[in-house]
Formats: C-alpha cells, structure tokens, sequence
C-alpha cells in the first residue's frame, strides 16, 4: 500500500471529476487542459490506481475514483467552509447561535446581556430564523430549537408548558385578576389552531361556554405581543410569556394546564462541542432555563 506523501492534484482530480472533462476543469481553474491531466496523472502515481478511464474526446470515472471523489468533495468544502469562517475572524471569539424567530425575541435577546457581561470578549451572531440549520457547514456553532422533546434527551433544555395570560389592562375597575369563569367576555387568542384551547378547557371542566376563538396567529412571539396590548386572552408557551409575566405586562390565569409534548433542544456543531465559548453557552443556558423551570414550578 503507497501512503499519500502530498496532496497536490486533489483540487485538479474534484474539479477534472465534477466536470467530466479536463477542458472544462481547466477553465474553471484557470489552466491548460494538459496541466489538469499531468496533476491527475501524478496524483495517479501516487496512490497506484486509475482515477479516470481516459477516451478520445472525454473522461470518465473509474470506480475507485468514482468513491474517492466522492470522499475528496466532502473534505474539500469543509476546508474551504472551515478557511472562510478562519478568514471570517478568531474562531474562539465568534459564538454564532441559531434559533427561531420567537424564542429569540421573547426569550433569548432580553436576557442575552447577562451573557455578554459574563463573557465580553464574544462576538455574538445571532441568527433568528425558523427553518433549520445544517449545523455541520461551520456557518453555525449552536442551535436552540423548538419541537417534539422527550425525557432522558441529553438535549433536552426546557418542556414546555401552555398557560392562559392576559394583560393588567383587561381587568375592569376594582377586579384583582381574570378567571376561567372570564374567558367568554374576551376573544381567545391562539398560535395556528384553537386546538389547544379546547384541550385545556376540557382539563378544566369548562367546555361547556360560548368562546370566541376568532384570532389566531403564526408564531408564539407575535401571539405574546397581541396579549401584551390588550387584544384577548391568549394561550401561550410559558418561555415565550416568562419576561412580559416577569415585567407584570401579562398576568398568568390560575388552572391545569393540557398535556404538551413540545420544548427546547440544544443542539452543536459537532466539531466545536468542546470549544470553551460553546461550553460556556451552554452553561449560561441551563442555568438560566433552571431559573425559569423553579419559576414554573412554584405556579
């Protein structure tokens, strides 16, 4: 077995493979075709197979080269992606987070300059989008995501839990707080369907009632901020209401709450999980998700 001593030709061998042509590979690459086959002819040499079956006017892989340009586009671009975060600034000061839309704005960016205080030397990145992240590309350190969670998940951040809030403005002179025995007097607001209202008024008996469920909303974030100004009452993850209950802007409805399988994971680039910056990250979270759990809790 020839141990590979250099690695000079592998971009000629990626680029002569994609294009099927060394003609083309050398305009891509800005050289003579001759020059694309006397790099692949050497890298040939070298490891001691054919990589291209060569005919009179094109190329074509052999099978060995076929599985080791597969493996060469791999380790390529997680090169060139690993050079441009490098060329991007020092990969220990830049922490780039990615969540969704909601959990950044109701829960993540109101507290964030706790964790800047803590580590001031970060360069926070933060990227709210609800689509998910291919978190091996190196254009992501970390992710908080939303969905299904399940006990014993090492990922596991927080469960969710669904809770009925209302603004301070919705009470009427002299009444110190909403009931369940209110809910038909105010339109119930909730994200995407009502399901989860009837869920909870079935857990507490109170089905039976003319409700006016005529206001739904996309995201948990805008359907918090709807309940801050005053427009009904909503039924709203517990994470994504905590600050505005925290500030007094929402007021929480004592009953049971349904059952919710939803919460937040903490997912990390694999190749960075033990860098100090995620370590920290992921510190700083538990222990700030743990405050909110305690709060939870003791409602």
């Amino acid at each position: 077995m020839k141990p590979l001593r250099s690695l000079s030709g592998l971009i000629d061998f990626d680029c002569a493979a994609r294009w099927g042509s060394f003609k083309l590979a050398a305009k891509e690459l800005h050289k003579t075709p001759a020059a694309i086959s006397q790099q692949v002819k050497h890298l040939e040499e070298s490891i001691g197979f054919a990589l291209f079956i060569r005919h009179p006017r094109h190329i074509t892989l052999t099978e060995k080269g076929q599985d080791l340009a597969i493996s060469v586009a791999r380790l390529l671009a997680e090169l060139r992606a690993k050079v441009g975060a490098l060329q991007g600034g020092d990969e220990e000061a830049i922490l780039r987070i990615s969540t969704t839309h909601s959990f950044a704005i109701k829960w993540l960016v109101p507290r964030m300059h706790r964790f800047t205080k803590l580590y001031p030397e970060l360069d926070i990145r933060l990227d709210s989008n609800d689509a998910m992240v291919d978190l091996e590309d190196d254009s992501t350190d970390v992710a908080v995501r939303y969905g299904p969670v399940s006990d014993g998940d090492p990922a596991l951040l927080f469960r969710e839990r669904l809770i009925a809030v209302y603004s301070p403005d919705l009470l009427a002179p002299g009444q110190a707080e909403l009931t369940l025995a209110d809910l038909p007097r105010f339109p119930l607001l909730y994200e995407n369907s009502p399901e989860s209202w009837l869920q909870l008024l079935n857990e507490n008996r109170a089905l039976d009632g003319q409700y006016d469920f005529s206001r739904g909303y996309s995201h948990w974030g805008v359907l918090a901020q709807a309940a801050v100004a005053g427009q009904g009452i909503a039924l709203v993850a517990y994470g994504i209401a905590f600050q505005d209950i925290l500030k007094g802007s929402l007021r929480k409805i004592d009953c049971r709450s349904p059952p919710f399988g939803s919460g937040y994971r903490f997912l990390v680039n694999r190749s960075k999980e033990s860098m100090p910056k995620v370590q920290r990250f992921r510190a700083w979270l538990v222990a700030e998700m743990d405050d909110m759990q305690r709060a939870l809790d003791r409602n």
